[in-house]
């Protein structure tokens, strides 16, 4: 078993940076590939950023390339999503989950069905 606790949420403006992060305890962290998914209100959760278990391989969804970028620190059991330039349409609620295996590749990268944990979710806001 695997938990997952995301932090770094707020309310920010347009143009702003914000860093989440993504706390794993439980069974290796380096066992896991991560990934990000986000749910805007009234919109079904989507994917955002992922990345293999080494770190070798992100993956993006194209409305967040060059905005965002996903890294780990396997030493610290944390996931982390850098956010800048920030847009409304970045208003979400932000899930980290965890894959076992550690592989990804460009489809299964971004189908909820590839994770196996999930947390709970961090709220970001931005307003204009």
């Amino acid at each position: 078993q695997v938990q997952l606790v995301e932090s770094g949420g707020g309310l920010v403006q347009a143009g702003d940076s914000l860093r989440l992060s993504c706390a794993a305890s439980g069974r290796p962290f380096s066992i896991y590939a991560m990934g990000w998914f986000r749910q805007a209100p009234g919109k079904e959760r989507e994917f955002v950023a992922a990345i293999t278990w080494n770190g070798g391989i992100t993956y993006y969804v194209d409305s967040v390339k060059g905005r965002f970028t996903v890294s780990r620190d396997n030493a610290k059991n944390t996931a982390y999503l850098q956010k800048n330039s920030l847009k409304t349409e970045d208003t979400a609620i932000y899930y980290c989950a965890a894959a076992i295996g550690g592989r990804l590749n460009g489809w299964t990268a971004s189908k909820e069905r590839t994770y196996d944990y999930w947390g709970q979710g961090t709220r970001v806001a931005v307003s204009s």
